[in-house]
């Protein structure tokens, strides 16, 4: 019996994390050893509360570090060879693009996949029975407001889908433990996230391409900077 058990205990975990592990194998063609700047990028997380992907268009930037870093956060399925941050509490979480309706079909995509006839999600990073429940984001089709995510520990984690074309307002208030900005937001909006973290010490990552130059938000994030 216990034997049984482990056995579908280990299914039930491969089951849940294989779009997750289809990321940084051990080996193979796409081997994490060949993504050093990825693995770096993670492991500064444990000792930074801020990060900036500048990378050039294609790189995975978006998909193989923000979306898969945001989708350990909000499940608790980190790999075995994790070293970055690790949340060991309920989370409030954000992520932000530019726009609204680049933020359903890029961010939203990658971590829960498309909304289904049934109204269910699927095709994501997040593995669906994570999905507890969402609510849309009303003057856009199919984008999601809200995503709420059970965590393998047992809380549930809650995360905003957001755009910059919503206004610095709409990134005021509330404190947040996790914020991932996808593509260059403006020194407005930038600083108001900053904000959201210090009362809870908590991490924002930004993934972009500096397509305009040495903006202020650009300079803002490069202020103090080490490089990896």
């Amino acid at each position: 019996m216990k034997a049984a058990t482990l056995i579908l205990r280990e299914l039930r975990r491969r089951t849940e994390t294989k779009g997750l592990d289809a990321l940084y194998p051990e080996a193979g063609t796409l081997s994490r050893d060949r993504y050093s700047k990825h693995l770096a990028m993670f492991a500064a997380g444990a000792e930074h509360n801020e990060r900036v992907c500048l990378g050039g268009n294609r790189v995975g930037k978006t998909f193989g570090i923000g979306g898969y870093e945001t989708a350990l956060h909000l499940t608790g399925l980190y790999p075995s060879w994790w070293t970055g941050r690790r949340y060991d509490k309920p989370i409030l979480g954000w992520g932000a693009g530019t726009k609204s309706s680049k933020t359903r079909d890029v961010n939203q995509k990658m971590l829960v996949g498309a909304i289904q006839p049934d109204r269910q999600l699927s095709g994501g990073l997040i593995p669906q029975a994570r999905i507890q429940r969402y609510t849309r984001k009303t003057g856009v089709a199919d984008a999601i407001d809200q995503l709420h995510i059970k965590h393998v520990k047992g809380w549930t984690n809650t995360f905003t889908l957001k755009s910059y074309e919503e206004g610095r307002t709409a990134f005021e208030a509330e404190a947040v433990d996790w914020i991932w900005l996808d593509e260059e937001p403006s020194r407005g909006i930038y600083d108001e996230c900053k904000m959201r973290l210090i009362t809870t010490g908590g991490a924002m990552l930004t993934t972009m391409t500096p397509v305009e130059g040495l903006t202020e938000a650009v300079v803002g994030m490069l202020e103090g900077t080490d490089l990896l």
